[in-house]
Order: C-alpha cells, then structure tokens, then sequence
C-alpha cells in the first residue's frame, strides 16, 4: 500500500464512519458495514423501515475532482449491484424492497458536509441476468 492510498483509506474509513453515524440519527438501522464478496464491497447495508438500502460513501476534501457522489459511474454502480445481489442471495432474502443510495461526505475547513441521494441509481432490469 503506498502512502497515498494509506491516506485515501483512511479518509474513506472517516467518511463511512460519518454516514454511519448520520443514517443512524436518520433513525436507519445498521446491518453490516464493508461488506466484501470477491467481486467488490459495499460499504454500508441498512434498513430504511422496511426497505433494504445498499449504501455507497463518496467522501472528499478539496472538491478539485468534482462533487463525491460523482464518481459513482456506471461500472461502479454494476458492480454494487453484483455484491447486493450476491449479499440477498446468501442471506436467503427473496421479494424485498431495495434501493442504491449514495453518501456523499465532503470536507471543507474541517467540517463534513453531508449529501444524501436516496434511490441514487437503478439496476437495468434487463442487465439483471448478466450481473453473475
């Protein structure tokens, strides 16, 4: 691991830390965090009442790369989607209401501003099969 990415691991590790703790108050129940399969990770899956929501946590710093939440593309957004599925397959969760949500953390001045986009992305339904 090089330093550079020591720090980015850290920074993302804070800014899942903070999402955490603002779903919470957003009264969402907490079901795992870093949930890793070999095709990726998903940082957060919670409940929203009944709603099964995977959570993918955007955080940066300066803003020159843009807005967080905008480097969730397609490719990551497929591969979320492969990892909440296999996540509903192991835990034998048939017919339940899903959504991608995306946190987004930015640090400015020392302080975190907090974005979240609920039902962030959609799933193709016809993409569905080529997902395993």
């Amino acid at each position: 691991m090089t330093k550079n990415s020591g720090y980015r691991h850290r920074l993302g590790n804070k800014g899942e830390t903070v999402a955490v703790h603002f779903l919470k108050k957003k009264g969402y129940q907490i079901l795992e965090r870093n949930f890793r399969l070999e095709r990726g990770e998903i940082d957060i899956i919670a409940k929203d009442g009944d709603t099964l929501v995977f959570v993918e946590v955007k955080t940066g710093i300066s803003g020159k790369f843009g807005e967080p939440e905008e480097r969730v593309g397609q490719k990551k957004q497929t591969q979320i989607g492969k990892v909440a599925m296999e996540y509903l397959q192991s835990k034998n969760l048939e017919n339940v209401d899903c959504r991608f949500d995306v946190v987004a953390v930015s640090r400015v001045a020392g302080n975190a501003h907090i974005r979240h986009i609920e039902d962030a992305f959609w799933l193709d339904p016809n993409a569905a099969e080529r997902l395993f």
